[in-house]
């Protein structure tokens, strides 16, 4: 099979892309045919041939998270081609080999794999994040919901990946005509979007935080941001929050010349 793996890396968090290149290439899939789509604001001048660059600038926090999908469906014809497609956060670490059986999604599972950490099996579904703002597009009244899906991992086949890419889209389009930006950004955009959908979901063995005891047995860990940038990681997004509503106007208009 031909998979496509989406990986954004831009500013600081390009210090992820050597790691999360070499275990993916060993750990994720090694029986298939792998191309990555790296889009960043640093290109390398020595990249492996199946590493595809596309230069995206920054656009600050949250900007870069909520506008993932438009950014990856600027190439939507060369996605296609591919037989899945795999969307990985730019802090993952594969730390052992995850097969076809374990993350290809079949008819059933609407061809679509996420995943949901263990926190959530305990509790109400009236505790998940999910947006609350009903005028948000990505709202889900409380009592709804089965799951709380992770935006770290995502994927499907090339057909049934696109569309929800297209889909959670145009919900943050419309939030954003609105001057409404969701609480958690694009993952509250794909929980909308596959509230009531079966899917394969995946368990936090395949993407735990680096800082979990869980990590230890898990197949994918999330790297602790803290370690690389400490708590100014924290600042910035802080310091970001406030301008973003100006930045989003001027950068976003711009996303859609």
């Amino acid at each position: 099979m031909k998979i496509a793996v989406l990986y954004i890396g831009i500013g600081r968090y390009k210090v992820f892309w050597p790691d999360f290149y070499r275990s993916c290439e060993k750990y994720f899939l090694p029986n298939d045919s792998k191309e990555y789509f790296l889009f960043t604001d640093q290109f390398d001048e020595l990249k492996p041939d199946n590493v595809r660059e596309y230069f995206q600038e920054d656009l600050g926090w949250p900007g870069n998270t909520l506008f993932r999908f438009q950014i990856f469906l600027k190439y939507k014809e060369e996605l296609d081609t591919f037989d899945f497609i795999y969307f990985f956060n730019g802090n993952t670490l594969f730390l052992d080999t995850i097969s076809e059986e374990e993350i290809i999604p079949n008819e059933s599972e609407g061809y679509l794999v996420v995943l949901s950490w263990h926190i959530y099996d305990s509790v109400s579904n009236t505790k998940y994040p999910y947006e609350r703002n009903c005028k948000s597009a990505a709202y889900i009244p409380k009592g709804e919901g089965t799951h709380y899906y992770q935006g770290g991992l995502n994927g499907g086949r090339s057909k049934e990946y696109l569309e929800l890419m297209e889909q959670c889209d145009k919900q943050i389009i419309e939030d954003n005509k609105n001057g409404i930006v969701a609480s958690h950004h694009d993952e509250s955009h794909l929980n909308k979007y596959l509230l009531g959908r079966n899917v394969k979901l995946l368990s936090t063995e395949y993407g735990c935080p680096e800082e979990w005891e869980e990590s230890n047995f898990s197949k994918v860990a999330f790297q602790s941001k803290h370690k690389y940038f400490g708590t100014e990681m924290d600042k910035v997004k802080k310091g970001n929050i406030y301008t973003f509503i100006y930045l989003k106007i001027k950068k976003i208009f711009n996303l859609h010349e």
